[in-house]
């Protein structure tokens, strides 16, 4: 009898702590926003608040997994451009020909495979926000492609020979140091220097061990296990 008395208790702890957890999540931000309330979170926050009003380029650092792309996404939900096109562009995902041919476009005869003029990812982001990841994978004779785009707020689909004047935000991320790159000559110098206007650090999970049970709700949420709890609840 005593056990069973305990594991009540136990089980109506759990619902308890699940619920609070439930709380901080609406408070902290719940589906699709930064989720914590660590002091690195926080700050991360504000500096968020600080930049997205701007029309500033923004250059996200952070490891691996640290949610550079929602740090990108929150800046553009914040800003004047929250109602135009957001595009995420893996930038590691494409060969160097590949990549110009997707974020450029191509008119129709370019290429064999050209049949007809297609707009790259750059033009349909027009009036809003293109968000580069991966910016230390970009192949050093497209880099400088991408600095004219940058410069001249203009581009030139593949095999064409009209500029195409853009009104883009330019937001990019890298787990890599840039500046190492550089030195390396893996890397334009002012390429690095045009990107590196805003910068914001991604803290890693070990720096904010205090998010932790709020991601573990979150995560929870998403895989559909609150409904069992909330069974449990009523039992």
């Amino acid at each position: 009898l005593l056990i069973h008395i305990e594991r009540a208790i136990e089980h109506q702890r759990s619902l308890l702590d699940l619920k609070i957890l439930r709380d901080e999540l609406k408070k902290n931000g719940y589906g699709g926003k930064i989720i914590g309330k660590s002091k690195s979170i926080k700050a991360l926050q504000d500096l968020i608040c600080k930049v997205a009003p701007t029309q500033s380029t923004v250059l996200i650092l952070g490891e691996s997994g640290t949610g550079k792309e929602l740090v990108a996404r929150s800046i553009h939900a914040m800003s004047q451009r929250a109602n135009k096109p957001f595009i995420a562009v893996n930038c590691a995902s494409f060969s160097e020909s590949l990549l110009e041919s997707e974020l450029f476009g191509y008119e129709k005869g370019a290429f064999t495979d050209a049949k007809s003029q297609k707009r790259g990812l750059a033009e349909i982001a027009d009036g809003g926000t293109l968000f580069l990841d991966e910016m230390g994978e970009i192949p050093v004779h497209f880099q400088a492609k991408l600095l004219r785009f940058l410069e001249t707020g203009e581009i030139r689909r593949v095999g064409g020979t009209k500029d195409i004047p853009l009104n883009v935000r330019i937001l990019c991320a890298t787990n890599q140091p840039l500046e190492v790159l550089v030195e390396q000559n893996r890397f334009r110098a002012d390429l690095y220097y045009r990107l590196n206007v805003l910068t914001v650090n991604v803290p890693s999970l070990r720096e904010r061990l205090d998010d932790i049970p709020l991601l573990v709700a979150n995560f929870v949420a998403m895989q559909g296990f609150q409904k069992e709890f909330d069974q449990s609840a009523m039992e």
